[in-house]
């Protein structure tokens, strides 16, 4: 009857172990939301699209496509990420090892004097190794054996902490091909920045020498009385005003040069660059595809993907902490008192197998606070995963929009440069004829160096709003 009840409480205890490991908080679950607009405007349905090009064809000037493969080689943000997806890769090494069996080699001595009135003291006393030969005092302790331990992973626990930690390693990848198309789109852009600047020097450099030959066709004039000091000072002035414009278009060069050269990881020095004209320069025309399009060509975005799967597993391992861990520890070796005996197989043989079931009972807040934060990681991954999606569809719909505009602005801009390089002409002609005054001149002079630097803006904004779609098209890092 005894027996019974001890039978008896032992499945109750059992039970209850069970049943309360398996009761966990409310999971709090979403879905992301992927659903995006069919295409980026309601009459364009073409799928073709230029993220798939490399981006040597899209910037085929060879001397930006030398300075992008400088980069990706020595640009010590890209490094870094490098070593990140390293370690990345050796987490998946060391979860893979947790679900294998443990095994070791141990060895050990030692030597231990017990009281004699103790009952482990009062056993040794009587007992005798051989007949005839007492129990050695103090007694010594040597052994030598294998010993191995192995968690069963019946809930797959360190499974999915695995298949968790290859997700993060493959979206860490992803991470290092975003910031490659950053550092693309960054690199060109700055490049182009630089060849607009060269040209804004040129036309500022023209108008110093048309301003020059201006001033001293004016002091002629007042010398022949055809005009006052007045005219001769404010032609100085205008000449003094484009000449601090030129210093400052220096400083600009110097400090874009310095920002490609730390993309690169080197120290300033000159950036070699086409000397062509940068107004004659042809820019690439991009096709923007379908939007589902962005799902497979935006690093970011299948970054956040692998991260959201990694999420909910990590959920998983965290909710499996509940449960009852089933583990088998074994051992086999040689041990004896002395030295000696230890070779003296089978009496210095010791073996041992043992195996045991536990789980949380009492006290499973912090099993609780990692199970929610799982949760709310995951929830947290769901968001950014969204956010980047609608970014990458609104970067993609503003930039389409952008050069759309930037491209009528030009036309427009370009006409205004060839009405006011003919007013600038027609303006001195009629001064020296004295029908026009010195003003007009000046004012006509200032509004066409204005206008011609207005186009290269304009003109760089264009190459600006290309580089920034194919950038969010998901271009640069095939």
């Amino acid at each position: 009857m005894e027996k019974r009840n001890i039978q008896k409480y032992t499945w109750i205890a059992m039970t209850t172990l069970l049943l309360s490991s398996c009761k966990l908080p409310a999971l709090v679950n979403r879905e992301a939301v992927t659903n995006v607009p069919e295409a980026y405007n309601i009459s364009s349905g073409d799928s073709t699209n230029s993220a798939s090009v490399n981006w040597r064809t899209v910037f085929n000037d060879p001397y930006l496509t030398a300075l992008i493969d400088t980069a990706l080689s020595h640009n010590q943000e890209l490094n870094i990420l490098l070593q990140e997806i390293e370690i990345s890769r050796n987490e998946i090494r060391a979860r893979k090892g947790e679900y294998l069996p443990f095994v070791g080699v141990k060895a050990g001595a030692g030597v231990d004097k017990v009281p004699r009135y103790t009952n482990i003291g009062a056993l040794e006393a009587n007992t005798e190794i051989k007949p005839g030969k007492e129990m050695p005092e103090p007694l010594g302790d040597f052994g030598i054996g294998l010993y191995a331990s192995w968690e069963l992973d019946i809930w797959q626990k360190l499974r999915n902490a695995t298949k968790a930690a290859n997700l993060h390693y493959l979206a860490s990848m992803e991470g290092r091909n975003f910031m490659v198309t950053n550092l693309v789109a960054e690199i060109a852009s700055s490049y182009y920045e630089l060849l607009a600047l060269d040209k804004q020097l040129d036309i500022l450099q023209q108008n110093i020498a048309i301003q020059q030959n201006a001033l001293t066709l004016v002091k002629v004039q007042k010398e022949a009385t055809k005009v006052t000091e007045l005219a001769v000072r404010r032609f100085d002035a205008q000449l003094a005003n484009t000449r601090s414009m030129e210093f400052y278009i220096h400083q600009q060069i110097m400090e874009t040069e310095n920002r490609i050269n730390f993309l690169l990881g080197r120290f300033p020095q000159s950036v070699p660059r086409n000397q062509g004209d940068f107004e004659q320069s042809l820019i690439p025309a991009l096709k923007t595809g379908l939007p589902t399009q962005l799902l497979f060509n935006r690093p970011d975005i299948r970054q956040s993907e692998l991260e959201l799967a990694a999420a909910k597993l990590d959920v998983q391992v965290a909710r499996a902490q509940f449960y009852p861990s089933l583990g088998i520890r074994s051992a086999l070796g040689l041990g004896a008192f002395n030295p000696g005996y230890l070779l003296k197989a089978p009496e210095s043989m010791l073996f041992s197998l043992a195996s045991d079931l536990a789980a949380p009972l009492i006290n499973r807040n912090a099993l609780k606070a990692t199970y929610l934060n799982a949760n709310a990681k995951q929830l947290q991954t769901v968001f950014e995963y969204e956010q980047k999606l609608l970014s990458a569809f609104l970067e993609t719909k503003n930039q389409v929009s952008n050069i759309s505009n930037l491209e009528n602005t030009y036309l427009q801009k370009k006409q205004q440069v060839e009405d006011l390089v003919l007013s600038v002409d027609i303006s001195n002609r009629l001064f020296n004829a004295a029908r026009a005054d010195y003003t007009e001149v000046l004012f006509t002079q200032r509004e066409a160096l204005e206008a011609r630097v207005e186009l290269v803006e304009t003109k760089l904004k264009q190459w600006q709003a290309s580089i920034q779609l194919y950038h969010a098209l998901g271009g640069g890092w095939k």
